[in-house]
């Protein structure tokens, strides 16, 4: 078994001796319905591999990793919401509301992020309260939640790049971001590699995006899981309804590009971190 599949299958364990126990209540059933419905679980495998760039130990990585998974599920619950992108379907599946009803899902999510935090807080934790901190701000009114306002805002409007650009760093960018950082924080890093990272991190999220936009011109609805052309359909401002889906190609491979001189400046000890990111973006270049 390769180092990923590896820490994919220890991520799925992770997550789900941290989940309440389903006999508990209702809530518990939404919550492991929407974190253990399947998903690339992209955001803790990079929490893992960018520590075992550091020599972090794998222990350590455990609670930062399920911790940013279970926000980033949270999000998707509250994203899919009427009041919000309104979707039927996420990952094939129907969505938590329209398995569980509106306010059962809006709840779900609420303890979902309450538990992240809680998962964070505990006295082994190598860094807690400076991962704490850091997924507070990732997620919060300067991060996710922010990001997600401004997208909801700039519905039927039109902008320019540089005004999506920061909708895609606020709304997906931050969460990815930080998922590398906390990594970072359980083992020892140079201020240069640090940095590297964190470079490569922003850049990586900005891709991650422009390459989502593009899936939902481009992938069937039985392929993605999800319905195809939901942004356009929402009027969502997008890399290809700025730049045509030819342009928003041709950024997408620009600025892989500059991610391929970043990742090769990595030290060895990085190098399962690297495959992972250029497997991830090759899907669609």
């Amino acid at each position: 078994m390769t180092v990923i599949n590896t820490l994919k299958h220890r991520s799925a364990e992770q997550l789900a001796y941290f989940l309440p126990k389903t006999t508990d209540s209702a809530i518990a059933h939404a919550m492991h319905y929407a974190v253990m419905n399947g998903g690339k679980r992209l955001r803790p495998m990079l929490v893992y591999l960018s520590g075992l760039a550091v020599n972090a130990p794998l222990e350590s990585l455990d609670r930062p990793a399920v911790a940013v998974e279970i926000i980033h599920a949270y999000s998707l619950v509250h994203d899919d919401l009427p009041s919000m992108d309104n979707d039927a379907l996420r990952r094939g599946l129907p969505t938590c509301h329209k398995v569980y009803g509106e306010a059962l899902a809006i709840l779900a999510g609420d303890a979902m992020q309450a538990l992240a935090f809680e998962i964070l807080a505990d006295s082994a934790q190598i860094n807690a309260l400076a991962l704490i901190r850091l997924l507070a701000q990732a997620c919060g009114a300067d991060g996710m939640a922010g990001g997600q306002a401004l997208d909801l805002a700039a519905v039927g409007q039109t902008l320019t790049q540089n005004q999506l650009d920061q909708i895609h760093a606020l709304k997906t960018g931050t969460l990815i971001s930080a998922s590398m950082v906390m990594g970072l924080q359980c083992g020892t890093a140079s201020a240069k590699l640090t940095q590297n990272i964190t470079q490569i991190a922003a850049l990586f999220g900005l891709l991650y995006q422009i390459q989502d936009d593009i899936f939902d011109v481009e992938i069937p609805t039985h392929d993605r899981g999800k319905q195809q052309g939901g942004d356009a359909e929402l009027a969502k401002p997008t890399y290809p309804a700025i730049l045509g889906l030819a342009g928003a190609k041709t950024v997408l491979k620009r600025l892989a590009q500059e991610l391929e001189r970043l990742l090769m400046a990595l030290p060895p000890s990085g190098e399962a971190l690297v495959t992972y990111l250029k497997t991830i973006l090759s899907r669609s270049l």
